[in-house]
Parts: structure tokens; C-alpha cells; sequence
């Protein structure tokens, strides 16, 4: 008799999304799948606004971080009014960097602490009441408190740049609409309300030594989990180092050999092809030269670890040297190390914090440049999830005709896919025993990316998971509903 499990939804994660496990007569998985079931269209409906407003606009694709989407868009609107990244003002540069590096500090702190921490202080198997931050709270009051505030640490710079912690506007065409004033640059320093940047090294750094024994402590585990050979997609700066606001885009295969060479981000389409399915509203990219079978790439902390070849903030490189010495692996193809490439990324998010509030020249109000306009423009950066694109073409009076958005998730779409098929084949037994636990591992490897499934803040309150078992005539035999 043929069953189909169905785990819906997935939670812990930012949207809506589905796994469904095939299994023969013999309890044997035959397939696998993610679905993504949310659709919202905003390629369309930015269409026929004006350009300056796409900024504003396409933030509303995620709550979570609609600061990622509001620079991606913003560097493209750039080049529609003949500015390259290179050429914004000193001033407008560092402010859009501060801005980007709180916005990454903040959504890391917010995964590790809130979603993850779960899975790794009580197991990939712990009880339902355990996978929680309120658990997490109970067990390691000092661990949670740490992250709550390196949090709203990284969301207090967004509100001084932008106006809001969510949804504020702070670039416009060719540069940034207000500069940052020496108060605002003290709070941060000084730490009267808030612990200081300083105190957020020294927290990051903490917290990494808590995750380097933990995995000590179970590297047999986290090598195997997950683990699969593929592409890693990132940016990199001049020299090769790990760059999240504006470099060049580099990939290497699961072995470490190049598969695109520090190309420029405006070339992006001379490189990627995006695939679909029919089960899935979310689109596979690939590399145009590898196909869609072998073509697809990582994103995200993980392979931007892989791609760099070192990273400029001193702690936070010698954090990489020693990930890399005691995972034993150059090039990390197993998905669990994603949540301690993500602290290494946090630390050094929270080391450039630093230099950019001692650098006098944020508090500049040389702030916007103007050049040729033009009717195309690209805005590539590395969000927290990963390599995200945003692509507009406008008319003559500058209404947006067409829209083409590569959101960070989508790159890792086939690598989450991936990982629900590792874990069917080797944790579900071959009876096709279904276990509260088991459930849990699907939604471990799918969480370890970090995923926003529809870019939309997820609604507020319990996410309750229901599961069916269908017989070969696809009759419902079994189904249990966690609330």
C-alpha cells in the first residue's frame, strides 16, 4: 500500500510552505517535495509605478527584512538615474553599509536565538513543549537575554538611518535622503539605553565559543546531516574577501573548483537561467553554462564561507580559520554548518558596525549625486538568506515596465529540496514509522537555511502542523493534527 505523508506547514520559517513524502508499498520513500504554495506577484504589480517608488514598494515583500529588499532596489533605481555604486558619495555608501550590516546582524541574531537555538540546545528529536524561544528562556536565561538585545540592537540602527525598525524609508535615487547625527552615532557608542557595539563583539564572540562546543561535541552528527555535494553562490570584494553590500559574484562546485569567476553583478543574466515546477510557485536558478541538473547553487552564510577567501574584520577571520581547521572541511557541503557560518557572519556584521560609527565622514551631508538617466538598472547584495537580485526596465517617463526579482531563497530551492530528501531516505525507517521527532528532522534541515518562503511576515500566534497518510487510491487513512 502506497502512502503520502504530508507535513503542512513547515514552521519556524518565514512564510507558508509544504513537504510531501512519497513512500512505496514497502515503506520505501520514492520521492520528495518542498512546496511553496504562497504566490504574490509583485513582478507584476510593480509594473506601471514609477520608479523612484520601488523602494518603498517592494520592501512590503517581507517583514522580516524589508531592508535587504529596499538597498537591492535602491542600488538598481541608482543606475536608472545614471549612478553606479562606485560613484554615490562617500557619506551616502557608509550609511547604506551601516544600514545593511544592522539589518543582517539583527535577522541572524533573530534565527539563531528565536528559531534555531531549539534544535540545538535539546535535539533534533526534544518534545514539541522544547522548540521554542521560551524553552531556550527557561533553560539559558543569560543565552536568551544576549540574543533578544543583539536583536534590537541591530533593528535601533535601522530606525536611526531609516525612520522605522520596519518598513522605513531611507535611500532615494542616487543616494540617502538623511544624514546621521552625532547623537544618534553616541547612542550606539556609548550604550545608555542599549548595550554598546562593543558589547555586541564580545556577544557575538560568545555566543560562537557556545556553538564551537556544541558542535565539537557532536561533529559526527552534523557532518552526515544534510550533507550533499552542490554549487556555493556569493559576493566577494576585489581581493576575494566576503563582501554583503556590493561586489562581484563568485561560485565554486562542491569541491572547491570555480564555476563563476568574480563576474559583475550587472552581468548577472549573461550567467543564470531560472527553472520551474509544476508543484512549486517558487523558481529554481541555475548556472546557464552547468544546466539545471547541475547548475544550482547554495546561498547564504554557508556558501558565502565557501566562496570567500577570507573575511576583512579581524575576529571574525580568525573565527572562519578556526571553523575551517575544526570542521576538517575547506569547502562545507553539510547543511547543518550553516548556523555557525551564520555567527561568524554575525560577528563580523557587528565588527563593521564598529568602524562605521568611529568613521566621521557617516555624519557627512554630502549625501546624493545625479548622472544620466537611463533605462535599465540592477541592484545585486547578499541579504541574510543569501545572493538576492532586483531588475527593473522603465520607459522614456520612467514607469517601471518590467520587474525580475531573484529572491535569496530561490537560489537555495533546490538545496532545501535536497535536504527533505536526505532526510526521508535516511531517518524515516523502513517500515515508514512515522515519528513526532522524525517530522521535526524534515523541518531541522529546512530551517538551517533560514528560508522566507513568500518574503511576508508570518501571521501571529500558534502554527498548528497537520499530517495525512493516503493509501495507493489516494484515500486519507491516517491523519494527526498538532495544535
Amino acid at each position: 500500500m502506497k502512502k503520502k505523508v504530508i507535513i503542512d506547514p513547515v514552521t519556524r520559517v518565514e512564510g507558508h510552505g509544504r513537504v510531501t513524502i512519497h513512500l512505496d508499498e514497502y515503506g520505501k520513500v520514492e520521492d520528495s517535495f518542498f512546496h511553496i504554495v504562497e504566490f504574490r506577484g509583485f513582478e507584476r504589480f510593480i509594473q506601471g509605478r514609477p520608479y523612484w517608488e520601488a523602494p518603498v514598494l517592494v520592501q512590503r515583500l517581507c517583514g522580516i527584512c524589508p531592508v535587504s529588499h529596499h538597498l537591492a532596489a535602491a542600488k538598481a533605481i541608482d543606475q536608472l538615474v545614471g549612478i553606479d555604486p562606485e560613484e554615490l558619495s562617500p557619506a551616502a555608501h557608509k550609511l547604506r553599509k551601516l544600514l545593511h550590516y544592522g539589518q543582517v546582524f539583527q535577522s541572524h541574531a533573530l534565527h539563531f536565538f528565536y528559531l534555531a537555538s531549539p534544535d540545538l540546545l535539546f535535539g533534533m528529536d526534544a518534545p514539541v513543549d522544547k522548540r521554542h524561544v521560551f524553552a531556550v528562556a527557561i533553560e539559558n536565561k543569560e543565552l536568551a537575554r544576549k540574543g533578544i538585545l543583539m536583536r534590537k540592537f541591530g533593528q535601533e540602527i535601522i530606525k536611526a538611518i531609516a525612520g522605522k525598525k520596519i518598513h522605513g524609508i531611507a535611500a532615494v535615487p542616487g543616494g540617502m535622503h538623511k544624514s546621521f547625527e552625532p547623537a544618534e552615532r553616541d547612542y550606539f557608542l556609548n550604550g545608555k539605553d542599549i548595550p554598546p557595539v562593543s558589547t555586541m563583539i564580545e556577544w557575538a564572540e560568545e555566543t560562537l565559543a557556545f556553538v564551537k562546543t556544541y558542535y565539537k561535541n557532536n561533529k559526527a552528527l552534523l557532518d552526515a546531516f544534510a550533507a550533499y555535494p552542490s554549487g556555493h553562490l556569493g559576493m566577494v570584494d576585489a581581493s576575494g574577501m566576503l563582501e554583503l553590500y556590493h561586489g562581484k559574484l563568485r561560485a565554486i562546485d562542491g569541491s572547491g573548483k570555480v564555476t563563476l569567476p568574480n563576474v559583475s553583478t550587472d552581468d548577472y543574466q549573461a550567467y543564470f537561467m531560472e527553472g520551474v515546477e509544476r508543484w512549486s510557485y517558487m523558481k529554481f536558478p541555475y548556472l546557464k553554462a552547468l544546466g539545471r541538473e547541475k547548475g544550482w547553487n547554495r546561498v547564504g552564510p554557508l556558501a558565502r564561507l565557501n566562496v570567500c577567501k577570507g573575511i576583512s574584520t579581524p575576529r571574525a577571520e580568525a573565527e572562519r580559520q578556526e571553523y575551517i581547521a575544526l570542521s576538517g572541511q575547506a569547502i562545507n557541503n553539510s547543511t547543518m554548518y550553516t548556523h555557525w557560518a551564520r555567527l561568524i557572519e554575525l560577528l563580523h556584521c557587528a565588527e563593521v558596525m564598529d568602524e562605521l560609527l568611529h568613521d566621521d565622514e557617516l555624519l557627512s551631508d554630502d549625501l546624493v549625486r545625479e548622472g544620466v538617466k537611463r533605462n535599465e538598472g540592477i541592484g545585486i547584495i547578499e541579504a541574510p538568506r543569501g545572493t538576492l537580485t532586483h531588475h527593473y526596465q522603465v520607459d522614456d517617463k520612467g514607469m517601471i515596465t518590467r520587474c525580475n526579482l531573484i529572491v535569496s531563497t530561490t537560489h537555495n530551492n533546490e538545496a532545501m529540496n535536497r535536504a527533505v530528501k536526505w532526510v526521508a531516505n535516511n531517518i524515516i525507517s523502513q517500515k515508514g514509522t512515522i515519528t513526532d521527532g522524525m517530522l521535526n528532522q524534515v523541518e531541522v534541515a529546512i530551517r538551517a537555511y533560514d528560508p522566507c518562503l513568500s518574503c511576508a511576515t508570518q501571521a501571529l500566534g500558534q502554527m498548528p502542523l497537520k499530517l495525512e497518510v493516503y493509501n495507493h487510491k489516494e484515500e486519507c487513512i491516517h491523519e494527526r493534527i498538532r495544535n
